[in-house]
């Protein structure tokens, strides 16, 4: 029973990887606003299923606030200006499903299972390690992020949620500039680790990560393909 909630609540990687393409597909057909819809309530069901529900929440609210602002009339409003919002409202609402099944597989795959996953696939060892090294690129900068929040709020400076709204130039500068000074740091060291521990070696590996696809696996891949291939199709 707890290995049925388990698989559940994370599903195999190699399930995630087609979640990701068909959110990338969706971007690629331009489907319909109702499929969409539908294809962002699918993929924020895995979110929800492994406790990422405030990330769920958070990425419902922000498609619903752009699918509002793409629906706005500019003329029967008198402003034509909201042109503008609305084009970049739509254009950041066919994103959303990439940002939303990659923050999925970003917080929820260990990078021994995505590791494990690429190798059931026979990826290259070339793609391999730039993955991993992505993978472990994202979390480390995320750390590095909240520490240099950290010291900004104690010494004063643009600290509060609105901080860096009010103080952009501050914000450039005792932010921006050195996340991407230390990025080029992290990006050498994490690939150093990984040719390391052995990544890189020619020759079959072996793994003591175990992975397998299972029933919810193969139902949630068809679940999230039927819209999108009616969408293609025209049905919809």
């Amino acid at each position: 029973m707890n290995s049925v909630c388990g698989r559940i609540r994370n599903l195999d990687p190699r399930t995630k990887l087609v979640l990701l393409i068909l959110a990338n597909l969706m971007l690629f057909f331009h489907v319909a606003v109702s499929t969409q819809a539908v294809m962002v309530v699918l993929f924020l069901l895995p979110l929800v299923a492994a406790g990422r529900w405030r990330m769920a929440l958070k990425f419902a609210v922000v498609y619903a606030v752009l699918t509002a602002l793409g629906f706005l009339d500019p003329e029967f409003l008198g402003m034509p200006w909201l042109h503008v919002v609305s084009a970049l409202a739509v254009g950041a609402n066919m994103m959303l499903p990439c940002f939303i099944t990659g923050a999925y597989a970003f917080s929820t795959t260990s990078p021994s299972a995505f590791i494990c996953a690429m190798r059931r696939i026979h990826m290259p060892e070339a793609v391999v390690i730039p993955c991993v090294v992505v993978i472990r690129f994202f979390p480390t900068v995320a750390q590095d992020y909240r520490q240099i929040r950290a010291a900004m709020a104690l010494r004063g400076i643009a600290s509060g949620g609105w901080g860096m709204l009010r103080h952009p130039a501050q914000s450039l500068e005792y932010i921006l500039i050195p996340l991407l000074m230390n990025a080029t740091n992290v990006a050498q060291d994490l690939s150093v680790a990984a040719l390391t521990k052995g990544l890189g070696r020619a020759g079959a590996h072996t793994s003591r990560t175990r992975i397998h696809m299972t029933p919810i696996d193969w139902l949630t891949i068809v679940v999230c393909t039927v819209p999108l291939a009616l969408d293609i199709a025209g049905v919809i």
